[in-house]
């Protein structure tokens, strides 16, 4: 006998999920799984391996450099230019993904707190507080940055850290468009991913609120795990923050612009300070 004949629903099993689009816990546990070993979590263990071959390199970790955005072919602008954005724009794809596993979910229930608006919205990566979320994220830049430039400077002094050499391009026009679309690229993967996507996942899953931010804190430190000790223990302090402020916020937007501006004045300002001034090291 057809299950037709039963009425709608009758003779199958159960629909998977809370019935308001969002997929079981299974499911769930799954595809959190796949976006973090397509983007941050497969970082943290190739952290964690360039970790280890420093710690077992002879001579100490500050005198090893950490590189970051380097040249793909120094001797031809026009090719490292477009390995550069090649680079920029396929490490976003994890956040498209995440966008379109957010647009499938079902609609929120009032009074859950969550973003509002479809796919990125719901964890308030939008254009609807601009200003507000620019704001934000310069106050937080201001108080971070300065504290993580120290934090840096005194574990490489006692050889916790590895010299961090932010960038060694060429010098040529589009080295500093490249700095910034670089940072913005950093801001949008980290925060949407290990912040918004994160967190809403492990409260879908059923983890508890400490839980869960140990979790994104200490996945922030692992990916960091390649600038040595000082890098790790900084950004899980970061980390910290970030979940603290996402949660009084309900927006990633903030994290996003104060993630952007501490890399850009990183970035930036070691190429134009490097070998300038005495206090910063160079690789």
């Amino acid at each position: 006998m057809r299950d037709e004949e039963h009425g709608p629903g009758r003779g199958r099993g159960p629909e998977p999920g809370g019935g308001d689009g969002t997929p079981d816990r299974r499911v769930l546990g799954r595809e959190t799984l796949l976006v973090l070993a397509l983007s941050l979590g497969a970082s943290a263990l190739s952290a964690l391996i360039s970790f280890i071959g420093s710690l077992t390199r002879p001579g100490g970790l500050k005198d090893q450099a950490a590189r970051l955005n380097g040249s793909y072919a120094p001797e031809r602008p026009w090719l490292d230019l477009a390995w550069q954005l090649f680079g920029i724009a396929t490490a976003l794809v994890p956040v498209l993904l995440v966008a379109h596993l957010l647009t499938r979910e079902g609609p929120e229930k009032p009074g859950s707190g969550a973003g509002s608006g479809p796919g990125l919205g719901r964890v308030g990566f939008d254009l609807r507080r601009p200003w507000s979320d620019l704001g934000r994220g310069a106050v937080v830049a201001a108080g971070i940055g300065g504290s993580g430039l120290l934090l840096y400077l005194g574990a490489r002094a006692n050889g916790f850290n590895l010299t961090v050499v932010p960038e060694s391009l060429p010098d040529v026009w589009w080295k500093i468009p490249v700095l910034i679309a670089s940072a913005i690229q950093n801001s949008v993967v980290e925060e949407v991913i290990v912040v918004g996507y994160l967190l809403r996942r492990l409260g879908q899953l059923g983890w508890s609120p400490v839980a869960a931010l140990a979790a994104s804190s200490l996945l922030r430190g692992s990916y960091h795990l390649y600038q040595g000790i000082g890098g790790f223990v900084g950004n899980v302090v970061m980390g910290v923050i970030f979940v603290w402020l996402y949660r009084r916020w309900g927006r990633v937007g903030p994290l996003v612009a104060a993630h952007a501006l501490i890399d850009i004045v990183a970035f930036v300002g070691y190429a134009l300070l490097a070998g300038r001034v005495d206090w910063l090291p160079t690789g």
